[in-house]
């Protein structure tokens, strides 16, 4: 996640455009605690955020521990390979949450929802998050965090929606950088670290 994405590391991109919300108590970057990482937590450290080092090799216990140190009520999950993650669908997220209380909410994925893939985030409870720490022991489900609740859907409450502005709805663009390929097609166009959803959306929807 320190790969350049026009000038800035993709981790800066995620933390700055996640740190714009104005819903949110705190941000938490949790990272592995291997000596391997030890350069991106330093990374971390100096975008005024808190570093939180867990388990490499047990994602979901990770994220448990760094709740279980911030506290809170609930967590929203942000990826770390969405640089164009958006503060503006992160704080529509925890609205739509606190007026449809459930067990899991999203926006990060055009699933049954006209969102891009990549400009939003997950958010659950700490008490589910506590309850699939206990639950979830497939190694699948350790490294991809709520997916023990995407494969159980008739144990939670799942709920998400449409983007709230028409201009942000394109479920066929992808925003995530998961390749060599989406990191060149990310970067062959020109966007601003706090571009707006909307814009983000333009710029990249015919890319």
């Amino acid at each position: 996640m320190l790969i350049p994405l026009h000038g800035r590391p993709i981790i800066e991109w995620v933390v700055r455009r996640v740190a714009r919300s104005g819903r949110l108590d705190a941000v938490v970057v949790a990272l592995p605690d291997t000596p391997a990482n030890d350069p991106l937590a330093e990374a971390v450290a100096g975008l005024d955020v808190r570093v939180f080092r867990g388990p490499e090799g047990d994602v979901l216990r990770r994220l448990h521990l760094a709740a279980l140190d911030v506290g809170g009520s609930h967590i929203v999950r942000a990826c770390a390979d969405n640089p164009l993650i958006s503060w503006e669908e992160i704080d529509h997220l925890i609205d739509f949450f606190r007026r449809w209380p459930c067990d899991y909410a999203y926006n990060h994925i055009p699933r049954n929802n006209r969102y891009p893939d990549g400009l939003g985030a997950e958010m659950v409870p700490w008490a589910i998050l506590d309850r699939i720490e206990r639950l979830a022991v497939q190694p699948n489900h350790r490294e991809h965090c709520f997916s023990y609740i995407h494969d159980h859907p008739d144990q939670f409450s799942i709920r998400t929606f449409d983007p709230p502005n028409e201009r942000v709805a394109c479920p066929d663009l992808r925003l995530d950088v998961d390749t060599r390929e989406d990191l060149d097609r990310l970067s062959a166009r020109t966007c601003d670290l706090y571009a707006s959803s909307a814009d983000v959306v333009r710029i990249f929807r015919s890319a």
